[in-house]
């Protein structure tokens, strides 16, 4: 080998050890960044025969695939959990101590106390007192319910615009992408940026992609609408400022084509924005469904009759066009009568009334139960508890069994709300397992080691300490041939 040869291989060496260093470098001090995928330098013979290093990105598209699947699961589940630990806290946490079914059992058993004094004005009033408690249960509980959709509306339209700004940017990075493909430069960064917008999208809607010439991708929601392909195809919502009961919430369009809401306690929902669409417009109006059929029985169960004409007596409420309520058939539309009941002033003291028409029946003034205004008299307060738990009949809008007592029924209801946020928090715990396991999965085969990073930087070092030594002996070499030439 002459001398020039020589040289020339420590400089390859020296240049290749350089570039391998800077990538190995460029990996450590990524080694905490989610975001960013392994480079990895290698000696390559070119055509000419030089030894050159090329760098590669370490791109694993079936885990990549895998992840963004386990991500918008995740995002959807867990998105659902908080939704149904917003209605659990509404009624109280973790006992439902301030739910109506907690309060219509303190309201059955003030009526059985009065029942059995029924001559006690104390009597009579704890039980007002316990009827008001009730009433302002159903009232709490309903505009809550109507809040929580209300505030999964405004995040909604939070998601869209984020998901609007995402898609954006992805079109900016996906241009850098096909413009260095284009023309023959690293591609490393703009991949990542792409991948790292891809990853937050998938949370807000699950998304599948394909990588079609020049590395473009298009991106498609999970049942197949495009939404993203050359530009970003546009989402819309508009929003709605205030909910009621009976109040439908508008769609999410994405290129004009309605996104589903989710189902089920383990959600079919791909992504927040599914499983959000899903609490404010199934979970949500199911449990408020239900509020109004224990309030309307509430009513039922209370009124008075003189065998012809039928009134409210103990309970009251308001229609939607605001005029008082009569008492409610099965095909009333009685829809949000649980954030209008309350109690018949009649009964309550502090207004002017008298909480012992309670015992005597003459609450609405159209009958008269203790006309010989016996103070004993307990007839109406036993048949008074008792409706309480007869059994009565639901609409089956509600979600429950439509045919079981009233006190029944709204443990049922709670039961309900436990039994789908248990669930639901039981799913998001598998989903929390399983998008870990990808993650890993993908952060092993295309993120930072840093202990592999370490015994590359150190192979390299002996490269070149390999190449040091071969500059040593041309240098030998050349004082050699200077000092024969001298």
């Amino acid at each position: 080998m002459s001398l020039t040869s020589a040289l020339n291989s420590a400089q390859s060496i020296f240049n290749n050890t350089g570039q391998q260093s800077s990538v190995i470098s460029t990996n450590i001090a990524n080694v905490g960044n989610s975001d960013y995928v392994r480079r990895e330098a290698s000696i390559t013979t070119s055509l000419s025969g030089a030894q050159v290093v090329s760098i590669s990105r370490a791109q694993e598209t079936a885990l990549l695939a895998q992840y963004l699947q386990s991500n918008a699961k995740d995002s959807a589940q867990q998105t659902l959990v908080t939704g149904l630990e917003s209605l659990k806290s509404l009624m109280g946490g973790n006992d439902y101590e301030t739910s109506p079914s907690t309060y219509l059992s303190a309201f059955q058993q003030a009526l059985q106390t009065y029942a059995t004094s029924p001559s006690s004005t104390t009597a009579a009033q704890s039980a007002v007192t316990a009827a008001q408690d009730l009433a302002n249960s159903l009232n709490t509980a309903s505009d809550g319910v109507q809040s929580i959709r209300a505030d999964a509306d405004a995040d909604i339209a939070t998601q869209v615009s984020s998901l609007n700004t995402l898609l954006s940017q992805f079109e900016t990075a996906n241009n850098a992408v096909k413009l260095a493909t284009a023309t023959g430069a690293d591609t490393s960064s703009a991949l990542d940026e792409r991948e790292k917008l891809l990853k937050q999208i998938s949370s807000i809607v699950g998304v599948t992609t394909t990588v079609r010439d020049n590395n473009d991708m298009a991106l498609y929601t999970s049942d197949g609408t495009v939404l993203f392909e050359t530009v970003p195809r546009t989402v819309t919502y508009v929003p709605t400022a205030t909910y009621v009961a009976g109040t439908e919430g508008n769609s999410v369009y994405i290129d004009g084509v309605a996104l589903d809401a989710g189902e089920g306690s383990t959600t079919s929902a791909s992504g927040s924005l599914q499983a959000l669409l899903q609490l404010r417009d199934e979970i949500a109006p199911t449990f408020q469904a239900q509020l109004d059929e224990i309030a309307k029985s509430l009513v039922q169960a209370f009124s008075e009759s003189d065998g012809s004409t039928s009134a409210p007596g103990l309970f009251v409420w308001t229609t939607a066009a605001g005029a008082t309520g009569g008492t409610p058939d099965a095909s009333d539309d009685t829809t949000g009568i649980a954030s209008t009941i309350s109690v018949n002033l009649a009964v309550v003291t502090s207004e002017g009334g008298d909480a012992t028409k309670l015992r005597d029946g003459t609450i609405s003034g159209i009958t008269d139960l203790n006309t010989a205004g016996d103070s004993g008299f307990s007839d109406n307060l036993d048949a008074l508890y008792t409706a309480l738990t007869e059994q009565r009949s639901f609409s089956s809008d509600a979600g429950l069994s439509t045919t079981q007592s009233l006190t029944d029924y709204a443990s049922s209801s709670i039961g309900w709300l436990e039994q789908y946020r248990s669930d639901a928090t039981s799913a998001s715990e598998n989903t929390a397992a399983a998008l870990s396991r990808s993650d890993e999965a993908y952060s092993n085969e295309a993120g930072v080691n840093l202990d592999e990073e370490l015994t590359l930087l150190l192979d390299i070092e002996q490269s070149y300490k390999a190449a040091t030594k071969i500059l040593n002996v041309i240098d030998e070499m050349f004082k050699s041939l200077l000092d024969i030439a001298s």
